[in-house]
């Protein structure tokens, strides 16, 4: 258990100027801005998820494509998409900031949406529509290339959105006081939770009229939401606490690489001075992160070998040669979460999976409900929603508020415990889809039929397991990553925990092609591949992810779970100045310090 306020390596030093606009920073911001955020944030969910999840059944029934290439197509697309979310966060910090990233990224997406409505309007735009599998009419390359083209806008459109949609919510909250950061805390929760519900509510109307009644109609009604999502998103820019950007961290840390790999000869002791400006010349909001012991190699970035290194105004005249120690310490934190990222690659190849392979079982199972209705396949991903929305629920409202009478304050489950909880339950996931693969394998191959008897519910509790993995994992791991960073660097957050997913993406589709290929060899019926599961062996690769799992419930005990809520030592706070180079422009103190290091004479 662990309380609502945790303390963070990255700690930063309180801020010497608040600047003078503090009334109207109290009007902006709060709950009132977050409303408008998590609107916006729930239409646009819901127009891209109303493509995402239905997206591999459009592949194969309008495009004619086999499975394996849709997989290749699903996986590599959303981890495009995520990769992007790299580029955006760059061009947030350093050009545009959140909130016009995030409108700029908001139309694109309304235009690559609106053209995948257009190649389900059109007719030429795909090939002739085909019964007879698996013997189609293959795409022209024009038209894979219109519908790539669609894509790639999506894709664009989340590398504005996804990196600074929680980082922008996040802006809204005084982190500074203990309110702020209990807010921050429930705001991560309600964040996920209000906008699957609003997704399990409206995917099942639009899911059924892709599969059912029209594609057409299908996209177009995700397409006015995205519309509907940027209209909220401006109503309330009004309330917003919008931060200009204060230039990317991402260049910074590439000076810090190439300034240690520079000076990695040199040799430290109690006569090195480091080059460390005051607060006012800062570049990120006038923050000053808390000196930490770890990494330590990287400081020597930050020594001034030699005089001439600084100008007349006491600044690097070579910035790739000499950093601050402010810019060491942000590659410090970067590196502190990559032990935790390397967790979370693992907990979402298992969620990947049913949004492609999990999907292909739906299709091959007996979905009708009576005699006249027969259940869309992407309803299914609704399933992991609506769990993951339930322990949202229990936990926030019923369990919080039980130990908050027993103990008298919230105390809730420490972030450790839920990232293991969320890696046993991917494996368990695993392992349950594989066992439920078999069985309806086998019944097909009894029936001799290419759907099997089985009912499509037999497939529920995987799914369910994949949106409780979400719940545990996803969450802890994206609150871990904000948490961690400064605020300074939350978008940077935003970026490393999606960054994480895309890895995810193209891991998966890494491994799915060497098994296709591994165990094709020989003319043999490969594991995946084709247009029948009945033909494969599915559970086999879901055993193999499965094992995956165990490997990162191992790695994560025994080495990144120490990584979690570490506090600065003792010996890391500020070391007050003494034998420093003054730096007195603009009428300020002295700001250098000097450390235990000193340079070696060769």
């Amino acid at each position: 258990m662990e309380n609502a306020t945790t303390n963070s390596p990255c700690e930063e030093e309180p801020k010497q100027d608040e600047h003078a606009s503090a009334p109207q920073a109290q009007e902006a911001g709060g709950w009132r801005s977050v409303y408008y955020i998590i609107g916006n944030e729930s239409f646009e969910k819901l127009a891209s998820m109303s493509l995402i999840s239905n997206l591999t059944i459009y592949l194969l029934t309008r495009y004619n494509l086999s499975a394996i290439f849709v997989v290749n197509v699903v996986q590599i697309w959303n981890g495009s998409s995520n990769v992007a979310s790299i580029i955006g966060a760059f061009i947030s910090d350093t050009y545009l900031g959140r909130f016009r990233t995030l409108l700029f990224g908001s139309i694109a997406s309304l235009l690559g949406i609106l053209i995948m409505t257009l190649t389900a309007g059109i007719h030429q735009l795909r090939p002739a529509n085909c019964t007879d599998r698996p013997h189609c009419q293959w795409p022209q390359p024009w038209q894979l290339g219109i519908l790539f083209f669609a894509l790639a806008m999506l894709s664009v459109g989340a590398g504005g959105i996804r990196p600074c949609n929680i980082a922008f919510g996040a802006d809204q909250f005084d982190t500074k006081t203990e309110k702020g950061r209990a807010q921050l805390e429930s705001f991560f929760n309600w964040w996920y939770f209000t906008f699957t519900i609003a997704l399990v509510i409206a995917l099942t109307g639009v899911v059924y009229i892709q599969t059912n009644v029209s594609w057409t109609l299908g996209f177009a009604i995700p397409t006015l939401c995205l519309a509907f999502s940027i209209a909220i998103f401006l109503i309330g820019q009004h309330t917003y606490i919008r931060k200009k950007p204060q230039g990317s961290v991402f260049s910074d840390m590439a000076k810090v690489i190439t300034a240690v790999c520079r000076k990695c000869k040199l040799k430290t002791s109690n006569r090195t001075r480091y080059y460390d400006p005051g607060p006012s010349e800062l570049d990120h909001n006038n923050v000053r992160l808390v000196r930490t012991d770890r990494f330590k190699f990287l400081e020597k970035a930050a020594i001034i070998s030699d005089p001439s290194e600084l100008n007349e105004q006491l600044k690097p005249k070579n910035v790739w040669r000499l950093c601050s120690l402010q810019q060491v310490e942000e590659l410090k934190c970067l590196l502190g979460i990559l032990p935790v990222w390397v967790t979370g690659i693992c907990c979402f190849i298992v969620m990947d999976q049913q949004n492609t392979f999990g999907v292909l079982q739906v299709i091959q199972t007996n979905r009708s409900i009576g005699k006249h209705f027969k259940v869309p396949p992407g309803w299914m991903n609704l399933v992991s929603m609506v769990a993951l929305s339930i322990w949202i629920f229990i936990y926030e409202c019923i369990y919080i508020r039980v130990t908050k009478k027993i103990n008298k304050k919230a105390t809730r489950l420490s972030m450790s415990l839920r990232i293991r909880i969320g890696i046993l339950l991917s494996i368990l996931c695993m392992l349950v889809a594989a066992i439920v693969e078999q069985k309806r394998r086998d019944s097909a191959l009894r029936a001799k039929s290419f759907t099997s008897p089985m009912s499509f519910a037999v497939l529920l509790p995987q799914f369910a397991l994949s949106g409780l993995n979400e719940a545990f994992a996803a969450v802890s791991i994206m609150e871990f990553f904000t948490t961690e960073m400064p605020e300074s660097m939350r978008t940077v957050a935003g970026a490393v925990f999606f960054l994480s997913l895309s890895v995810a993406n193209y891991l998966g589709s890494l491994i799915v092609n060497i098994i296709h290929k591994a165990t094709s060899h020989g003319g043999r019926n490969s594991w995946l591949g084709g247009h029948d599961l009945n033909d494969n062996k599915l559970d086999y690769y879901y055993y193999l992810i499965a094992a995956l799992g165990v490997l990162n419930f191992v790695y994560f005990n025994f080495f990144a779970s120490h990584f979690l809520g570490k506090k600065p030592s003792n010996d890391t706070k500020k070391v007050q100045p003494k034998n420093s180079i003054p730096n007195q422009q603009n009428g300020e103190p002295p700001q250098e310090k000097v450390f235990d290091i000193t340079i070696d004479p060769r």
